[in-house]
């Protein structure tokens, strides 16, 4: 909500701006389990717990950003918590029930006898559910503003890879689409899980299809290498192969953005840096 979120390689910052231009952030020390943990960050485990904090992070970061946003309307969200958390659980249940049990239950109508058949088409059936989900939600104009800073998000990491300067005019003339988004991410886990799930054979009853949300951890560890895979690169060839989905997908899932929205996303990647925030003419303050 009108803000970014960045994770650094020892903090994770946020930041939003008010509705009379100044910029709150938050920033904050966060070092993952991954690597307290030594076993957590081998290959394939240390993918799903990223997934897992990403997803921790990604919620505080919308409750803060409300936070900022209803403190300027001059409201107290003595029930934000538990707001926050029926919000949470209305949208995993959503979620499970559209990208989960939907397809499952439309693939059932086919009555295939093949495992293997069976799965592929589930597989089908989610993507087109995904694809008409993200499509439709970025028709709604708050969503293309989210989608803006989104873009934001990426050119500012754009910029700091290739050693610019960290600042609004360096990163105004990258792409919107980067290699390692989060849209990439979900691109590959709709792949891998079709795979995955092919070796559980057709699910039966519904204890047999509830049992597949325990291979999420091990869905999102494959997808994890797959992104750091990418990012390295094996080939032109096959690393276009791999990336294309998701590039494509980030053709739904960002939007040019303007200035303001840059230097927004600017002011939370230095933060996320342990740097000086400041990047442009608007103020800045600490939560």
């Amino acid at each position: 909500m009108e803000g970014v979120m960045m994770r650094g390689p020892e903090r994770v910052a946020v930041a939003v701006r008010r509705s009379d231009g100044r910029i709150v952030v938050k920033s904050e020390p966060y070092v993952s389990l991954a690597k307290k943990i030594k076993p957590l960050g081998w290959p394939f485990l240390r993918g799903a717990v990223v997934l897992i904090e990403s997803i921790i992070l990604g919620v505080r970061a919308l409750n803060f950003s409300g936070d900022v946003v209803m403190e300027q309307q001059g409201e107290k969200s003595r029930a934000g918590g538990l707001w926050m958390g029926f919000t949470v659980l209305f949208a995993f249940l959503f979620g499970l029930g559209l990208f989960f049990y939907l397809p499952l239950w439309l693939t059932e109508l086919f009555r295939f006898r093949s495992g293997i058949l069976f799965n592929l088409v589930d597989g089908v059936f989610r993507m087109i559910i995904f694809l008409a989900y993200l499509y439709l939600i970025s028709r709604w104009k708050e969503i293309e503003r989210i989608f803006q800073y989104h873009g934001a998000e990426h050119k500012s990491i754009f910029a700091f890879e290739t050693h610019g300067e960290l600042n609004v005019e360096s990163a105004r003339p990258f792409k919107t689409a980067h290699p390692r988004c989060g849209t990439s991410f979900l691109a590959i886990v709709m792949a891998v899980s079709i795979v995955v799930f092919m070796f559980l054979g057709h699910p039966e009853n519904l204890a047999e299809r509830l049992i597949r949300l325990s291979f999420v951890p091990l869905i999102g560890g494959i997808s994890y290498e797959l992104i750091k895979i990418s990012d390295r690169g094996l080939g032109d060839g096959l690393l276009r192969l791999l990336i294309s989905p998701g590039l494509w997908l980030q053709k739904i899932t960002t939007r040019e953005p303007d200035d303001r929205q840059l230097e927004v996303a600017m002011v939370a990647l230095k933060s996320a840096l342990a740097m000086e925030p400041r990047v442009g003419p608007s103020e800045v303050e600490s939560a």
